[in-house]
C-alpha cells in the first residue's frame, strides 16, 4: 500500500514539473517577442551627383533690398456715396420708360413717365387754396373800408387779415405739393408725371418695366444712378497679413481684363469686424476711374510695406519652375547637387529675379538650372 502511494505521489510530481516547463517554455519573451524591423534607406530625390561639376557655371545670390509686398483679390464695386436711387413721390402706373439698365444718363435726362391721380387730387386742393385766398382777400378789402367809417372794431380787422394770411400759405403749400409731385403747370396740370435723373451716371439698378406700378416713396426704387467716376475695390485680407495694410497707404491695382494695366488707389477703411469663417478682413480702396472699371469685376491688389527688408536675387535662368514650384541647385559637396525650393519674387533688371524665401545672399547656386536638370536626369 505504501509502494502504491509512493508511486503516485511521484508520479504527481513528473507532472508537475512537466506542466510547469511547458507554461515557462510558453511564456518566453524572446520567443513572443515580433522580428526586428529592417529600415531600408530610401535616395533623396533632391540629391543629385554628377561627373565634372565644373563644367556649370556657378553664382552667388545678391543682396536687394526691398519692401515686402502683399497681394489679394478684390472686386470692383461702386462708391455707395455715389449711388442715387431715383424715386417718385406719385403713385401711379409706368406709361413710358425713356433708359435702361446701363444706360450713361445726364442730370435732368427723362427716365420715365407715370400717369398718376394724386395729381388730380393735388390740383383739386390747389383750386380750393385760390378761391379761398379770393375770397379772404375781398373781405379783407371790405372790412379795411368798414374800419375806416368806423363800421367796425379794430378786432374784426385782425381777424380778416389773419384770414387771408392763411389763405395766401395754403395756395404756396398746395402749389409746393403739386411741384413736388411732378407738376410743371399750375394752371393746366397734367396728369403724367416726368421722372427726371438726380445726377449724371450709369443707372446700376432697375426695377421698373412698361406698365407696372409705381408705389410712391415706397420700395423699390424705379432706378438706381452710380457716379461711376469713382470706384471702390474692396479686398478680403486674412488675419495674418493685417499688419501690411494701413489707413492711406497706396495699393497697386491690377484688372483680370486688363493685367497689363497697373493702376494706383488708396485704402481708405479697414473693416472692423473679421470674418469668422474665413478669418478675414474687408479692406476698401477708392481710386479714380480710369474708364474701364465696372461694377463686379476681378482684381488684383498689391499692398507695399513701409520698412524695406533683405532679400535675394539671383538670375531668372537658375530658377526653374517644375511642378508650380521654384527650385535652385545649391552645391553640396563630393560632386552632389541638392535642389532647393524657393519662393519667386518680382523680376528685376539685368535678367535677375528676386528670391523671398528658400537662399540667403551669399549662397552659391547653379546660374542654369535648366541645363543642370537636363544634364542630372540623362
Amino acid at each position: 500500500m505504501r509502494r502504491t502511494q509512493m508511486a503516485a505521489l511521484g508520479v504527481s510530481i513528473a507532472v508537475c514539473m512537466g506542466s510547469f516547463g511547458c507554461s515557462s517554455a510558453k511564456s518566453n519573451p524572446e520567443k513572443e517577442a515580433p522580428p526586428p524591423l529592417k529600415i531600408e534607406k530610401v535616395e533623396d530625390r533632391n540629391v543629385f551627383t554628377v561627373e565634372k561639376p565644373e563644367r556649370f557655371k556657378f553664382t552667388a545670390a545678391t543682396e536687394y533690398m526691398a519692401a515686402p509686398e502683399l497681394k489679394v483679390t478684390g472686386t470692383v464695386m461702386p462708391d455707395i456715396s455715389r449711388a442715387v436711387p431715383v424715386i417718385s413721390i406719385a403713385t401711379g402706373r409706368v406709361v413710358q420708360i425713356d433708359a435702361r439698365l446701363g444706360d450713361m444718363v445726364k442730370k435732368g435726362q427723362l427716365l420715365l413717365k407715370v400717369q398718376s391721380g394724386d395729381i388730380s387730387g393735388a390740383y383739386s386742393d390747389y383750386q380750393k387754396a385760390v378761391a379761398d385766398e379770393k375770397l379772404a382777400n375781398t373781405q379783407l378789402e371790405r372790412s379795411k373800408i368798414l374800419f375806416d367809417r368806423g363800421a367796425i372794431s379794430q378786432n374784426d380787422l385782425q381777424i380778416a387779415e389773419d384770414t387771408e394770411a392763411k389763405a395766401k400759405v395754403d395756395v404756396t403749400t398746395t402749389a409746393e405739393k403739386l411741384r413736388v409731385l411732378g407738376s410743371n403747370s399750375l394752371d393746366k396740370p397734367s396728369g403724367i408725371v416726368e421722372i427726371r435723373a438726380p445726377i449724371s451716371g450709369y443707372i446700376t439698378d432697375q426695377q421698373v418695366t412698361n406698365a407696372a406700378g409705381v408705389p410712391g416713396l415706397g420700395s423699390p426704387n424705379p432706378f438706381t444712378i452710380s457716379d461711376l467716376s469713382t470706384v471702390w475695390i474692396v479686398c478680403d485680407v486674412y488675419e495674418n497679413d493685417l499688419a501690411n495694410v494701413r489707413l492711406g497707404d497706396k495699393a497697386d491695382i491690377r484688372l483680370a481684363a486688363y493685367p497689363d494695366k497697373v493702376f494706383v488707389g488708396t485704402v481708405s477703411n479697414i473693416g472692423p469686424v473679421l470674418d469668422p469663417n474665413i478669418r478675414t478682413v474687408k479692406v476698401r480702396i477708392e481710386m479714380a476711374n480710369p474708364g474701364m472699371m465696372r461694377p463686379g469685376m476681378f482684381v488684383t491688389a498689391t499692398f507695399h510695406g513701409r520698412e524695406k527688408q533683405k532679400l535675394a536675387a539671383v538670375p531668372a535662368t537658375a530658377i526653374l519652375h517644375l511642378h508650380d514650384r521654384d527650385w535652385v541647385y545649391i552645391p553640396a559637396g563630393d560632386n552632389k547637387f541638392r535642389r532647393t525650393e524657393v519662393v519667386g519674387g518680382n523680376m528685376l533688371p539685368d535678367g535677375m529675379q528676386e528670391i523671398l524665401s528658400g537662399i540667403t545672399p551669399g549662397q552659391q547656386v547653379v546660374a542654369n538650372a535648366l541645363e543642370f536638370q537636363n544634364t542630372a536626369e540623362q
